[in-house]
């Protein structure tokens, strides 16, 4: 994923998942401190999409808190599969190396995270890389895929 350029675009990407799917946010001291969506995509799998943590509020366990109960709203839904797009733009995974339309499947397992990529994030949640899209945001910026089995814990 990747951080809005405008307000107007965050607000439009806020609009669409209020529109389509589930949107949780929480509050500390009275301000948002950070947000989650997910709306459905398939009959049982939702995206989920956005998540957003305050800048003074990341480290504190607020991404995890928001992903689990993402998951539980979209489970009281029907999901049964929470999946999600994570973007490297800017060469912060060894996906970013070489031509990804060669030895794919290697190169997923054989990740490596060179400056703060989210997907590490997402794995700590239960996500697992399920596939890349080579070159979709410029030559050497994939989307990494990630997806997880929802079930009651």
């Amino acid at each position: 994923a990747h951080a809005w350029n405008t307000k107007e675009e965050a607000e439009e990407t806020l609009r669409e998942t209020l529109e389509s799917g589930i949107l949780v946010a929480i509050r500390r001291e009275k301000k948002v401190a950070g947000f989650v969506g997910a709306h459905p995509e398939y009959p049982f799998g939702w995206e989920m999409h956005p998540l957003a943590v305050a800048p003074g509020m990341r480290g504190m366990g607020l991404g995890s808190l928001l992903t689990a109960r993402i998951e539980r709203e979209a489970m009281r839904a029907g999901a049964l599969v929470m999946y999600l797009g994570t973007d490297d733009e800017d060469g912060a995974t060894s996906l970013s190396e070489g031509d990804l339309f060669e030895n794919t499947l290697e190169k997923i397992r054989e990740i490596k995270n060179y400056s703060g990529h989210p997907y590490e994030f997402y794995q700590k949640c239960g996500y697992q890389i399920v596939g890349v899209l080579p070159d979709v945001n410029g030559p050497g910026k994939p989307d990494i895929f990630m997806a997880k089995r929802l079930t009651e814990e």
